[in-house]
């Protein structure tokens, strides 16, 4: 398997784990009361967002070259990095 698809694979697991994080998000967020069901339906929107954001770019780098994806790579960590970051935040704001 070519190190680019090795990569993909990698980023596709770690999008159906946060997938998975946000959908239990989710679920908390509904057993509490309105004005907290709100905030946290807020934060989900931003994670989801964020999650729309990271699959673009799994997608983007999908349809790279195999020459063209180191470049890509950056700005897919990024996205990355800062869907993890936004998700373990919001998982500790929901304890």
């Amino acid at each position: 398997m070519s190190m680019k698809k090795e990569y993909e694979k990698k980023l596709e697991a770690k999008l159906d784990e946060w997938s998975a994080q946000i959908d239990k998000l989710k679920a908390q967020a509904e057993s509490e009361k309105a004005d907290k069901k709100i905030e946290y339906h807020e934060q989900i929107d931003k994670l989801k967002s964020m999650q729309t954001t990271a699959n673009d770019k799994l997608t983007e780098l999908k349809n790279s070259s195999d020459n063209a994806w180191e470049d890509l790579k950056s700005g897919i960590e990024n996205a990355w990095d800062s869907l993890g970051d936004a998700i373990k935040s919001a998982s500790s704001r929901f304890k």
